[in-house]
């Protein structure tokens, strides 16, 4: 770029705007806001259970605090009269380790999926910036059936669903949830 006072300027610097720094759940978050604001489905992030032992109410800054109870899952809520909930994990190598679900959370999917619910995991593999729904009944077979201390990707690949990153919604996992109902797909 040429400067009036003769000064030259350039630029090379490659962008990639792939991912633009966003985590999964700030990718859900913002999907869901979109979600709620055009009245397609009321969900949200569950808040971790905390007691709090010591505040300082001068700063209103909270000292000391304690898990109550372990969380179930991190979202939850209801779309077209159906009640969803579902966890988000991400995962910087090509499997999901079971290590980064708990006992507890995996009987709660299964728990909300027998009671009529729909369950799901949404899973993101960093390093190749891919993001796939993991339903229920999916997880529970390769629960039963393996005894692998992780999920490999190719299974997510075979027996889950992609999600594509977008605009708007950004992370459009409605269109799964509307499959799933249509009775397309087992949950």
């Amino acid at each position: 770029m040429n400067y009036p006072s003769g000064i030259k300027k350039s630029y090379n610097k490659v962008i990639s705007y792939g991912n633009r720094g966003m985590t999964l759940e700030e990718d859900i978050n913002v999907t869901n806001e979109y979600y709620l604001t055009h009245n397609i489905a009321s969900i949200y992030k569950k808040p971790t259970p905390i007691g709090i032992v010591k505040v300082d109410y001068k700063s209103g800054t909270i000292k000391e605090a304690y898990f109550k109870t372990p969380s179930t899952t991190d979202y939850n809520g209801i779309y077209k009269g159906k009640y969803i909930d579902f966890e988000a994990k991400e995962t910087m190598v090509n499997s999901f380790p079971l290590a980064n679900i708990h006992e507890h959370q995996i009987k709660h999917l299964d728990t909300i999926s027998k009671m009529g619910g729909i369950g799901f995991l949404i899973v993101r593999f960093v390093k190749l910036e891919e993001t796939y729904i993991l339903t229920n009944d999916k997880l529970q077979s390769f629960l039963k059936n393996n005894t692998r201390k992780s999920i490999p990707l190719e299974y997510f690949k075979k027996e889950g669903f992609k999600l594509e990153l977008k605009f708007n919604p950004r992370l459009n996992y409605i269109n799964i949830i509307d499959r799933i109902l249509e009775g397309e797909l087992h949950e």
